[in-house]
Order: C-alpha cells, then structure tokens, then sequence
C-alpha cells in the first residue's frame, strides 16, 4: 500500500517537533539522512519504527539504484556538518516521528532525498485504525 506523507495517515506516536535543520535531529534521524544522501539512488526496506525514531539495529536492506552511462554516477559528496533540511526529509520525519509502531517497507531514495514510501499498516483493537 503506497502512503502519502502527510500527518493525517500518522496515528499518534512520538515527538511531533518539526526538525529544520540537522541541530534538530535525533542521532538515528542524523545517522539516516546521511546514509540517503550516500545512497543517492535507490532503496530501503524494512525499516522499523518504534516510539517515533528509526530502528537502525540491525540496519535496513539498503538497495542502489545504478544507471550506466549517467554523468551522475556514484559520485561520493559530502556535506557539512550542519546544514538546512530540504522539504522532503522534514516530511518524512515529522511522519516518522507521529509513529508509535510501524515498519517502512519500502523507501525510495532519488538524488539523496526521500521520494516515497511504502509503509505497513496494522489495524489495531480501536477501530481498525492504523498504527503507523
């Protein structure tokens, strides 16, 4: 099932602080957008979520895109320390933060950022609302 990223999909979880900037990021949030923005291209699975932050132990299949004869190819980048997020990672934290439990099946990753996801949705005993 293909979500939107919106915060009416994320039934209550954890912080719902709208980070701006890396200062704001939780370790696991820092470690996990450096990690898209290495990625560059391609995928996560199985990305687990419990009380609003990123389970990243064990951490989650990680799938490059490789396109050939790209002037983009795996060129490594690095960025500073601190910098400002763009729009598409503060969505997808501000979704992953309202999360009490839940797990990203499938997270595509294009130049970088988070482009879209596929999350697991559990009913739970309160009226078949879901969980993440």
């Amino acid at each position: 099932m293909r979500v939107a990223l919106s915060k009416s999909d994320a039934a209550g979880g954890g912080a719902m602080s709208r980070p701006t900037s890396t200062h704001d990021l939780q370790p696991s949030e820092r470690a996990f957008v450096a990690a898209m923005q290495q990625l560059r291209f391609g995928r996560f699975e199985f990305l687990q979520i419990r009380r609003g932050e990123l389970v990243l132990d064990p951490w989650p299949t990680t799938v490059r895109g490789v396109k050939f004869g790209s002037a983009d190819a795996s060129t490594p980048r690095t960025s500073p320390d601190e910098f400002e997020l763009k729009r598409q990672v503060v969505e997808f934290l501000e979704y992953v933060r309202a999360v009490k439990v839940g797990e990203i099946r499938c997270l595509e990753v294009r130049h970088g950022l988070p482009f879209s996801m596929e999350v697991d949705h559990r009913p739970d005993t309160n009226g078949g609302r879901p969980h993440a």
